[in-house]
């Protein structure tokens, strides 16, 4: 008897793994430079289920996918320029891969259009907006041409701002980014009641109560961002079944070794 829930308990424990859905963390990043085109076809190229890209609008209103909000950290170029007021031929002139890597060297900080090309069938890109509302005129844009090729997640911290993605873009799945416990319960509630799909939230912030309140109100929790298996096995066993990490294939191997 013992066997047999032990061979039950284990089926069980890799039907939840095979559930699980791998988001690459600004691409493939721990491999290649975050935020690029090689980021995200390695990222594919690696199993992964979806990749995250955080995006900003340049001077003359392209959407341009970098972290941050100039490129002094993940660039090489003579200039550390401002993302907003920088027009993008100019912020394209730089290189946004060979601080990774010579191998990276050319890699240009990509248009979000670029990055929708590369998204396989039955992968998602998950945009994780970092401005203001002067990415809604571009975005319209942008989604005019691609929502119907890929599929598009929205993510966003500003509480305004996913609220006003999802009423845009009601057909879109948009969560709510925070690592923040306070006021968390409160603040997923009024998410179910606005229509958001679910949160996307810092692992350490996650509990039983957490998934507890997600199930409850049926709401979808992501957890950002995992590089530990043994932290991967225990949010995925609270019931988590999206995890963003920077080692998507490294990741999941492990977590299958755990089994």
């Amino acid at each position: 008897m013992k066997t047999c829930f032990s061979i039950l308990m284990f089926m069980l424990s890799l039907n939840l793994m095979a559930q699980v859905n791998y988001i690459a963390h600004r691409g493939d990043s721990y491999i290649a430079p975050e935020n690029t085109v090689i980021a995200a076809k390695m990222a594919w190229e690696s199993g992964a289920d979806a990749v995250e890209a955080d995006v900003h609008v340049s001077k003359d209103n392209r959407i341009m996918v970098i972290h941050d909000h100039d490129t002094k950290r993940t660039c090489y170029g003579k200039n550390n320029l401002s993302i907003s007021k920088t027009p993008s031929v100019l912020l394209r002139d730089l290189d946004a891969g060979v601080l990774k890597g010579k191998e990276f060297k050319g890699e240009k900080i990509p248009f979000l259009s670029e990055l929708a090309e590369t998204v396989p069938a039955g992968k998602y890109l998950v945009v994780e907006i970092k401005c203001g509302k002067e990415i809604f005129q571009p975005l319209a844009l942008f989604m005019d041409k691609y929502a119907k090729k890929c599929n598009i997640v929205f993510i966003a911290f500003d509480w305004d701002m996913i609220l006003e993605l999802k009423k845009t873009y009601p057909e879109n799945k948009c969560y709510w980014l925070s690592s923040s416990k306070t006021g968390l319960i409160k603040k997923m509630n009024e998410a179910a009641s606005a229509g958001l799909n679910g949160v996307n939230l810092g692992f350490r912030i996650i509990d039983e109560e957490v998934m507890k309140t997600a199930g409850d109100l049926k709401i979808e929790v992501l957890a950002w961002t995992v590089d530990d298996p043994t932290v991967a096995k225990h949010l995925i066993d609270l019931g988590v079944g999206k995890i963003t990490t920077n080692r998507p294939k490294w990741l999941k191997e492990e977590l299958a070794k755990k089994n």
